[in-house]
């Protein structure tokens, strides 16, 4: 029984030896050939961030979070041109479960409601406050 489609994480670091132009071309290449081949696609991107340690000498590098659903052989790929492309230092790919995708989903829901229903009660009480206060001025 084949998966038909999965979801999938990939996070990559670009060189920060580069320069601006180079680094949103390589990024802008891998945006275009994940919307090509995959759908639900959101494309993070975290910026220039020092490295725990130094990876072929270089210390930066610029950070891209991408979360996409694709097919099961499109990771592959994609992670054979990643590592053939120059510029890119490390990347990895995660396939995340749907059991996850679920929990992590009914959690922010719940969490949205939470604040919903706090900025609910705060309103009522800053409208509550200001209430009284008309009263006793119409009352003077």
């Amino acid at each position: 029984m084949a998966k038909t489609n999965g979801n999938y994480e990939l996070l990559f670091a670009v060189s920060g030896n580069l320069t601006e132009d180079d680094y949103k071309a390589i990024v802008e290449k891998f945006v275009a050939l994940i919307n090509d081949n995959a759908t639900d696609v959101t494309v993070d991107e975290w910026g220039k961030r020092r490295f725990a340690y130094p990876i072929n000498y270089i210390t930066e590098g610029y950070y891209v979070l991408a979360n996409f659903k694709s097919a099961p052989d499109f990771p592959l790929e994609l992670e054979r041109v990643l590592g053939i492309t120059e510029g890119v230092v490390r990347y990895m790919t995660v396939a995340k479960d749907e059991k996850v995708l679920k929990a992590a989903a009914a959690k922010a829901k719940e969490a949205a409601a939470a604040a919903a229903a706090a900025e609910a009660a705060a309103k009522e009480a800053a409208e509550n406050e200001a209430a009284p206060a008309a009263d006793e001025n119409t009352q003077a």
